[in-house]
């Protein structure tokens, strides 16, 4: 049977409910009016534009482009499109923004309220740079995240169209999305704190106490406009690559590990280190070697200690290549999303690539709720501890240099090696080293096979006592 993936809910929502979402327009007129004053004020007429995930909004008409091209993935929204704004100068069709490219360039690429809708918000980027001159601005209109709660209540009073599971993304998410292929911010702001009308009353509103510093945050719209950065003509870094795959009692997971895991730059070896497991997975490792022998280079190693910190360091030391991954075996973090961490590093965007649980909206069942509001939390510590911004420092995917991996192994003396993870050893010692950490965002699926080893009390009183650990490291030891 087919995975029903978030793009599949979402093409189906918009297709089945046209006549719900044009009510629902006009019910919030004032709303709608409100983002066509703001994008005709941030985008000049005449102008090639193209709208991605174009709606029902009749917005592109109204901005009164020289070429406009509408894109969705809806065929049924396009087909209304056709009908209702079609002329010479503007053209709708049937496209995913996530998956296939857009013929032509444009002057201005406007992406309205669709960034919640997204699932791989990363790879619509990549393909839109397909779409740019070095004078192209990206234009993105979306909900301000502190909004969740109140839009959430007013779904459920009905005074808002029920959306699928929303991305809730900050301005900082967005921003990283954009420099991780290839954008800069060029300005960004926040518009309507009164998205309703009250004659007189809501206009005064948003014209004044809506602008106000600090006040002006809570305003309902966050908008950026974002530019090509220059990129000097210069050979990409070709890097061999070595993939750390942690595993204990994973048996059905480790055929989705090999074939899932794509071929990254000159060379790529997958590395399992196995943590004495019961059911069979070291069979199924050397089934799947020899199996695969002449097509993949697989490597089987059997643990010698315990902890996950141990099996990633264990593996560490045996890698061949270049750049050292981890991966964790129970593929709750696609493997697929590996090559968007290779071109992170390859392109110079970072030298510590780190997954970031946090940013897309999650499969239900993938994180216990107490987990969640943990990783939060241990965020914003180590944000402030490293003057660094860490979204989740407990995703199991992190991706750096062997070479750098190196002066950590060298300095690992001055924190300790107290970690049964793994994952703040390597954050702590590459903010130590002035590495430039940088996350990607990944979608992060409910576990299909196997039990978690991850006990939330005792190693997250092991994660409170790194933290001050780290406090006293990073804040109070003047040697930093």
């Amino acid at each position: 049977m087919r995975y029903e993936t978030a793009t599949d809910k979402v093409k189906k929502f918009y297709n089945d409910n046209i006549a719900k979402i044009l009510k629902f327009k006009k019910r919030n007129k004032y709303y709608h009016s409100y983002i066509l004053k703001l994008l005709k004020f941030l985008i000049p007429q005449n102008k090639r534009i193209l709208d991605v995930g174009c709606g029902v909004s009749g917005f592109l008409k109204d901005l009164k482009p020289c070429d406009g091209m509408g894109v969705d993935i809806a065929e049924n929204i396009v087909e209304y499109n056709k009908r209702q704004y079609s002329v010479n100068n503007l053209k709708f069709q049937v496209c995913d923004c996530q998956k296939e490219k857009i013929t032509g360039k444009f002057d201005y690429i406007l992406l309205t309220n669709i960034i919640g809708d997204l699932e791989d918000i990363w790879q619509c980027f990549r393909n839109l740079k397909n779409n740019c001159e070095l004078k192209t601005k990206i234009v993105i209109v979306y909900y301000n995240q502190l909004w969740e709660p109140i839009l959430w209540l007013a779904e459920k009073l009905g005074f808002k169209i029920k959306l699928p599971a929303q991305n809730w993304l900050n301005f900082r998410d967005i921003q990283n999305l954009l420099y991780l292929n290839g954008f800069e911010v060029v300005k960004y702001g926040y518009e309507c704190i009164l998205p309703f009308n009250i004659p007189i009353i809501s206009d005064l509103v948003n014209k004044i106490f809506s602008n106000l510093p600090i006040i002006h945050r809570l305003n309902l719209i966050s908008w950026i406009v974002a530019k090509p950065m220059y990129e000097p003509l210069k050979p990409i870094n070709q890097y061999s690559v070595s993939v750390i795959i942690p595993c204990k009692n994973e048996r059905e997971n480790i055929e989705g590990a090999i074939y899932r895991t794509p071929n990254m730059g000159l060379h790529t070896e997958l590395i399992f280190v196995d943590g004495h497991s019961t059911d069979g997975t070291k069979e199924k490792i050397l089934e799947m070697i020899e199996k695969e022998k002449g097509n993949k280079d697989i490597k089987f190693i059997e643990q010698p200690g315990k902890g996950k910190a141990d099996a990633v360091r264990t593996g560490f030391a045996v890698a061949q290549n270049d750049v050292l991954m981890i991966l964790d075996s129970d593929l709750t973090v696609p493997p697929e999303d590996l090559i968007k961490f290779y071109k992170a590093l390859e392109e110079g965007k970072g030298e510590f690539i780190n997954g970031s649980r946090l940013v897309y909206n999650m499969e239900s069942g993938a994180m216990r709720t107490l987990n969640f509001f943990g990783n939060k939390f241990f965020a914003l510590v180590f944000s402030f501890l490293f003057n660094q911004r860490i979204k989740d420092t407990l995703c199991g995917t992190k991706v750096l240099l062997k070479s750098d991996y190196k002066e950590i192994e060298e300095n690992r003396h001055y924190f300790g090696e107290f970690d049964p993870f793994g994952d703040f050893d390597l954050l702590f010692g590459a903010a130590k080293l002035n590495l430039k950490i940088i996350e990607m965002p990944i979608r992060y699926r409910a576990r299909t096979y196997g039990d978690t080893k991850i006990s939330r009390f005792k190693h997250g009183l092991i994660l409170l006592k790194m933290s001050a650990f780290g406090f006293l490291k990073f804040k109070l030891t003047k040697r930093i």
